[in-house]
């Protein structure tokens, strides 16, 4: 009879084995991989100098450089057998095919500000398309048009506008260091959403790599799949290299404004009160609400205790003297006076809502501006005004332990987003929202104990606000993406049912037409992810 030991030994050398062999096939399917992937470059040695595998000193940093979420960027995080950064439209369409080849997914990387790392994370072999050498931009005064290739980051694109004209700009995000790929093919909005509509709605032309390897404009992909890419998500559909966006016209002098209120402030009956004009005030005026705990200094004993702050932040295109009776005139409660206000230029006004207020305009080139850390993100949309006794069962949730470092953030639509038909695009969210909220924690603890507590601290909070947003769905926005949303996220399914649990949410009836795109440019469903347009092939369905 065999000992406990040499049980124990034979076991050991099993496992040993096994994951031995595993290294050897992964070898082999990364060298097989490579070797086509060379044989498809004029020049392999100069095309090898962007490719990195695990092997390669430069894969960690390549890696790490674009994550902007550091829940993935953990050791027991999945990996990419390859990363390419490709210079050249040729790089890429050989990666998609050698990929097919080889049984490998694609993961495209523009920004890596996907909240749940979908561009860089996978459960399958992988490889990623890092577009951070794709970033030219072209501005076009006289036409008002610019060509963005999809690795810039909408810093870039805001600083090359910038440089070009003072009265020119375009409607995005706040945040500069997010990639104009996700940003764009999944709507992208910030402060000038209200007058301009998404930076979806602005796209004129593209350029795409389909599954076959094909490079195509609008023209030659057709109108099915240019309207799938403006909001529907392009990691669904193939590699975006380029956009071509409509640029919007804004005066010389813009005005910012931040008024902070506590809740000892009256910041209750202030934020209901928003609720009722944000969304129809002037187009030309957006008023946004950040709303976090914050340390305040009680007068009586000097000590630090917390409270809750909203902070009424705005972006009007015009002057302080045109500003100040509108607002006065529709939200007198605010208590708006011209200290509050700073008259700036556009490219200025950018700066000063990120944080960075008189910062030199070239910080907007720098792709890793700020401290990056832990986050978890979710979304909703509200349509009707929720009652001060809604509001005042939030605020104790601020003073949790899980909820040091979050927020909720309020952007308001109306304007251009309500004459905006809900299928002019993929993206739904059009007429009838007041607002839409994002709800964000952020934490700087490793391990399992703090994402647990603070996961369910943001899960305890998205579960309260069931009653008060929007209902059949319960949308949320495709780009504060959100894992928690669906029965089923493994990747490779094709199941129409189990998809349309988020994917309802994301685009409400659009979803069957992007179904239907997806079907006739991808039927085998090579481009996915976790939360990717599921193809009907597979179903039986045409």
């Amino acid at each position: 009879m065999m000992s406990l030991s040499s049980y124990l030994t034979i076991a050991l050398i099993a496992i040993l084995f096994s994951f031995a062999s595993s290294r050897i096939e992964t070898s082999a399917h990364e060298d097989n991989f490579l070797q086509c992937l060379y044989s498809y470059s004029h020049n392999s040695t100069s095309f090898s100098k962007l490719v990195y595998t695990k092997t390669n000193s430069n894969y960690s940093s390549i890696l790490q450089f674009s994550i902007h979420n550091l829940r993935f960027a953990t050791n027991k995080a999945s990996k990419p057998l390859v990363i390419i950064t490709p210079k050249e439209i040729s790089h890429i369409q050989a990666t998609i095919i050698c990929s097919q080849n080889h049984g490998l997914q694609i993961r495209v990387r523009s920004g890596g500000h996907d909240y749940e790392g979908l561009s860089y994370v996978s459960e399958v072999p992988f490889v990623v398309i890092d577009l951070i050498d794709f970033k030219a931009i072209e501005i076009n005064v006289e036409s008002r048009t610019a060509w963005v290739q999809t690795g810039a980051s909408i810093g870039e694109l805001y600083y090359a506008i910038s440089r070009k004209s003072r009265n020119l700009a375009f409607t995005a995000g706040i945040c500069p260091t997010v990639g104009v790929g996700g940003l764009f093919s999944g709507g992208g909005h910030g402060l000038m959403l209200r007058k301009y509509g998404l930076a979806a709605d602005n796209i004129i032309d593209a350029y795409i790599i389909d599954v076959k390897g094909r490079f195509l404009d609008r023209q030659a992909m057709g109108e099915d799949l240019f309207w799938a890419i403006r909001g529907g998500g392009g990691a669904s559909f193939g590699v975006i290299v380029s956009w071509k966006i409509k640029l919007v016209q804004v005066p010389s002098i813009v005005t910012v404004f931040t008024v902070p209120r506590t809740l000892e402030q009256n910041a209750t009956k202030l934020i209901h009160k928003w609720q009722y004009v944000a969304s129809k005030l002037d187009e030309s005026i957006t008023i946004h609400i950040i709303i976090k705990r914050v340390n305040s200094t009680s007068s009586k004993k000097g000590e630090s205790n917390s409270t809750v702050q909203a902070l009424f932040q705005a972006l009007f295109l015009g002057g302080v003297d045109k500003l100040i009776p509108l607002v006065q005139e529709k939200f007198p409660e605010l208590g708006l006076v011209r200290e509050d206000c700073s008259e700036l230029s556009w490219i200025e006004s950018v700066l000063y809502i990120f944080g960075l207020n008189g910062v030199k305009h070239e910080v907007l080139l720098n792709r890793v501006i700020g401290e990056k850390d832990i986050f978890k993100a979710k979304s909703d949309y509200v349509k009707t005004p929720i009652s001060e006794i809604g509001l005042e069962g939030i605020w104790p949730m601020f003073y949790e332990d899980g909820a040091k470092d979050s927020m909720m953030v309020l952007l308001p639509y109306g304007g251009k987003m309500d004459n905006i038909s809900k299928s002019e695009t993929p993206f739904p969210h059009r007429y009838g929202n007041l607002y839409i909220i994002q709800y964000e924690v952020h934490w700087y603890q490793e391990g399992d104990e703090a994402e647990k507590l603070h996961i369910n601290w943001m899960r305890k909070l998205y579960s309260y606000m069931e009653p008060f947003v929007s209902k059949s769905p319960r949308s949320a926005y495709l780009n504060y993406r959100d894992l928690d949303i669906g029965v089923n996220n493994k990747i490779g399914y094709t199941s129409y049912k189990q998809a349309s649990i988020w994917g309802v949410k994301y685009f409400e009836n659009n979803f069957k037409r992007l179904t239907k795109v997806k079907t006739k440019v991808d039927p085998l469903n090579f481009f996915r992810n976790e939360q990717s347009i599921p193809s009907l092939v597979s179903e039986g369905h045409k």
